[in-house]
């Protein structure tokens, strides 16, 4: 049996929905199995494969976790993995690789688990929705708890909007960026998110502008993330001058995500090397389509 999944990069929290709210992009990780390949075998391909090497295997603990879980033996496979979403940037690139591999562990262990089990296992592995409601389901979702699913609030398409990234050469990992949030925060700000949060909820499942403008803003982690990303304000403050909807930080970070509709694309990716270089931040603009599908699966 020889088979390949792949699962979309994410943007998680954009801005208030703090491990609530994500939007899957057009940027994938794959995962190739071949269960007549030399058994054990892991070859890495991609731009942060030497940086993947000194990290634990997402894809390969996932699937022999979730066969232990059900009281299953893996068989021997190789395992090939294209590592295109960029490594510790706050893309996704974790969720990712579980997608990928709770969906070849189903496939080889004959689990038969539907999309929706999967996605509660990568919850619980991941430890909160975001990301992994984007890498399963596409779009942009919310992940609720005590849900069974991802709610879809846009299929990516229908928002009629492109994801315009910086991501930094620099790494950041995810621990530390949580590690720089306050045990307690301001009751004025948490019902500032409370409020924004809801609106870019409405948003994102209408198309409306004004309420992702309005609601892509945050006060419970950026203004801490901010001290350790310092590019974080002068870039989101320069897309919107330059024309974006909205801008965040990306996930933990440090990747700057605005969503900008197409004709002002040029110049929002303006605004974001003028930044750069004045701050001497060290990446690249890229401009991703919202991906309108999840992880998938394919035999050949």
């Amino acid at each position: 049996m020889r088979f390949r999944v792949k699962a979309p990069a994410s943007s998680a929290n954009l801005g208030p929905g703090f491990d609530a709210l994500g939007l899957a992009l057009d940027l994938w990780n794959e995962l190739e199995i071949d269960t007549s390949g030399v058994p054990g075998a892991v070859t890495v391909e991609g731009a942060d494969g030497a940086l993947l090497a000194d990290k634990q295997n997402y894809s390969l603990n996932a699937m022999q976790e979730l066969a232990k879980l059900h009281g299953k033996k893996l068989p021997g496979f190789s395992m090939t993995i294209r590592a295109n979403v960029p490594v510790a940037r706050g893309l996704g690139s974790s969720a990712a690789a579980l997608a990928c591999g709770l969906v070849a562990g189903n496939e080889v262990a004959s689990l038969g688990l539907s999309t929706n089990d999967l996605f509660l296992h990568a919850w619980q592995m991941e430890g909160h929705g975001d990301n992994v409601g984007a890498a399963f389901f596409g779009g942009a979702v919310l992940a609720v708890a005590g849900m069974s699913h991802a709610i879809l609030l846009s299929n990516g398409d229908d928002l009629g909007l492109m994801a315009v990234t910086f991501i930094p050469e620099a790494t950041s990992a995810t621990w530390a960026a949580r590690a720089a949030l306050p045990s307690n925060v301001p009751l004025p700000d948490a019902a500032f998110n409370v409020g924004v949060a809801s609106g870019l909820t409405w948003g994102l499942s209408t198309g409306n502008r004004e309420a992702i403008a309005a609601g892509m803003r945050d006060r419970l982690h950026e203004p801490y993330r901010a001290r350790l990303f310092p590019h974080l304000t002068p870039m989101t403050d320069a897309a919107r001058q330059a024309g974006a909807v909205g801008a965040s930080l990306s996930g933990a970070g440090p990747t700057i995500l605005t969503l900008v509709e197409p004709e002002n694309i040029d110049a929002v990716c303006a605004a974001l090397n003028k930044v750069a270089i004045e701050h001497d931040v060290t990446g690249e603009v890229r401009c991703l389509q919202p991906a309108s599908t999840g992880v998938s699966l394919e035999h050949f």
